[in-house]
């Protein structure tokens, strides 16, 4: 009989790709150790959660995010982790309201940044996330800050491709402007902040030097989890 390893809440919906992608990625990671993924979903409201963001209400979006994960805890949770980037802007409020403990993108992400030894790099995502530059998450990293245009344009795609619309055409701009931000602007590599970009490329398709924060994410939480 297969161990079984913690329990997960895991909260999702932003948007449904990401959701699926993290669900598939621990199912495989566990079945690869003989182990059995434990696991509950909270479905967040994307549009609740952008509208906390775009007001900047990062207090009121860690309540209601630690009440998703208080629900779960409720069911047997006993760790939570969030399948985006962006409502990550709000984990410190979040880590002192939640009943769970965060596996924490933004800090693991860091974590592997360093490990790369890397000084400089850009970043995918939504507007949020770059003009923060994750939030401040990421340490003396020096995150290059593209023109506005450029990133009007990456959040329009990105966003086209969260709503199951992007286009290999607009795969293809988000190649070309992260290879900018590499030659133009001495990046060494690009983060992939934003997860529902891995239904387009990976770290090997990307065709530029990538680092894909979701898989950092899940690579973390499964340690966490088999610990």
């Amino acid at each position: 009989m297969s161990k079984e390893g913690r329990c997960l809440g895991l909260i999702g919906g932003l948007g449904p790709l990401a959701t699926m992608h993290y669900y598939r990625e621990l199912v495989a990671a566990h079945e690869k150790q003989g182990r059995v993924l434990r696991l509950l979903i909270a479905q967040a409201d994307i549009a609740r959660v952008y509208a906390f963001v775009n007001a900047k209400d990062f207090d009121g979006l860690a309540r209601y995010l630690a009440g998703l994960a208080a629900n779960m805890a409720a069911g047997g949770a006993e760790l939570t982790a969030i399948v985006a980037a962006t409502p990550h802007i709000c984990a410190p409020q979040l880590v002192a309201l939640s009943s769970l403990p965060l596996i924490d993108m933004l800090v693991e992400v860091a974590k592997a940044i360093r490990a790369h030894g890397l000084k400089r790099v850009a970043l995918l995502g939504t507007r949020t996330t770059i003009e923060t530059r994750m939030f401040g998450g990421l340490g003396d990293v020096e995150v290059v800050m593209p023109a506005a245009g450029e990133i009007d344009r990456v959040h329009a795609i990105y966003m086209d491709i969260v709503a199951g619309r992007g286009t290999a055409a607009q795969t293809d701009e988000l190649r070309d402007l992260a290879q900018t931000f590499v030659k133009r602007d001495g990046a060494e590599v690009v983060l992939l902040a934003g997860t529902d970009l891995t239904t387009v490329m990976t770290e090997s398709t990307a065709g530029f030097p990538a680092l894909d924060c979701a898989r950092v994410h899940i690579d973390a939480i499964v340690r966490r989890l088999l610990d």
